[in-house]
């Protein structure tokens, strides 16, 4: 049975993960190209469980992929899935441009009604 998701809960998970700067750093080493665990956790004075859990994190809600390769575990980011956030943050970029240039405009107006 395949587990249906909303895609607002989706988004929550997924910004919910990017609240982390750990989590964030990561996203940015992962940008650069493939990592191991152990690659990951390189700049960080954290547990191994504690690296373990933010990789889970970024895992379940869909920012990284992890491979098996012989005893590596190389992880990588899912570009579609970072296309999506970015989707989501540019469609609100729109909306709230559209309501600040018709502010704007309304604004023009009324100065222009009472500079007469």
């Amino acid at each position: 049975m395949t587990a249906v998701v909303e895609p607002e809960l989706d988004l929550d998970e997924a910004f919910a993960a990017l609240g982390d700067r750990t989590r964030r750093a990561m996203i940015s080493r992962l940008a650069r190209g493939e990592a191991t665990v152990g690659e990951l956790a390189e700049p960080f004075d954290l547990t191994h469980q504690a690296i373990s859990r933010h990789v889970g994190i970024l895992r379940r809600c869909g920012l990284i992929q992890q491979r098996v390769d012989g005893q590596r575990r190389p992880c990588r980011l899912d570009v579609d899935r970072m296309q999506e956030l970015v989707g989501w943050i540019s469609e609100q970029q729109r909306e709230w441009e559209s309501r600040f240039n018709s502010l704007e405009s309304h604004l023009a107006s009324v100065r222009e009604e009472r500079g007469r």
